[in-house]
């Protein structure tokens, strides 16, 4: 597959720009779409980049329409970075049918199984092919990135800070699935992805990862914003074994529990300048 990139759509925005672009993976086999938003010190130089990892039924302009991030990012200096959150167009039997409840949805890890092992390889498409992409077409400073989400996402964030120690400096999650080898879209996803041993689902399982660290792997704090109104708290997202685990292992984490806030993107909306500053703190020290 070729390194070249495609720009589907280029916008000023907050004296920056907001562009959306596609290229052909070799890690996915398939095209992949994604946007930057390149704050106004871009032109100056590479920037420090924060990694949104979006949820189910999203895609890579989720994000950057409704999240509200670019003119905080441009105020902080910092690049914005959403990939597509899943394949597209694989011709998997299921997969449009699946997307919505786990299997099809991406889950940010790389399947074992058939059918799915061919085209889904989330993890290894961000981690080792999309991220140097980007670090090689944009003003992007690749030691100096942060890593966060929603939902889905918000594990992807956590288990892939988590699973790649050193490649992100700076950790936050929107309503994370905390534990999904504890909940029914986990179950299905893992099931479906990675097969029916159990074992092997908790190298993907943020709470189990962080349970088993010998030393805290972001000493300078992990935020967590969780709506206490949010449809899917108690049965999907369980926030709770997240805090125990980082109790456990000594990680610092600011969990905040919100009354009245809901799943969406109005509850995003509303902490996203406490995440964007907790990032630069940490990105531009």
């Amino acid at each position: 597959m070729s390194s070249d990139i495609k720009t589907l759509s280029d916008h000023r925005c907050f004296g920056g720009t907001q562009g959306f672009f596609e290229h052909a993976s070799r890690e996915i086999g398939l095209p992949m779409r994604f946007s930057v938003y390149l704050p106004p010190q871009a032109v100056q130089g590479p920037v420090p980049a924060l990694v949104y990892l979006a949820g189910l039924t999203c895609n890579e302009e989720t994000f950057m329409v409704k999240a509200g991030a670019q003119r905080l990012a441009a105020e902080r200096g910092l690049a914005l970075i959403a990939p597509d959150t899943s394949p597209r167009d694989a011709r998997v039997p299921g997969e449009s049918d699946n997307w919505d409840f786990g299997v099809g949805a991406g889950f940010y890890l790389d399947a074992t199984q058939s059918p799915w092992a061919t085209h889904w390889r989330m993890e290894s498409w961000i981690v080792n092919e999309l991220l140097p992409l980007l670090g090689h077409h944009f003003p992007i400073d690749l030691h100096r990135v942060g890593i966060f989400g929603h939902s889905m996402g918000g594990h992807g964030a956590l288990t892939l800070a988590l699973r790649h120690p050193g490649r992100f400096r700076s950790l936050s999650a929107f309503a994370p699935i905390c534990a999904p080898t504890e909940c029914p879209w986990g179950e299905k996803a893992f099931g479906g992805y990675l097969g029916p041993d159990r074992a092997a689902w908790l190298a993907h399982d943020a709470s189990a990862l962080m349970q088993s660290q010998t030393a805290p792997p972001y000493p300078e704090g992990i935020l967590v914003d969780q709506g206490l109104a949010d449809n899917f708290l108690a049965e999907q997202l369980h926030p709770h074994r997240l805090e125990a685990a980082c109790r456990a292992a000594g990680q610092p984490l600011t969990l905040r529990r919100h009354k009245g806030y809901n799943h969406g993107y109005y509850f995003i909306q509303t902490f996203m300048a406490d995440h964007v500053a907790h990032h630069a703190a940490i990105l531009q020290r």
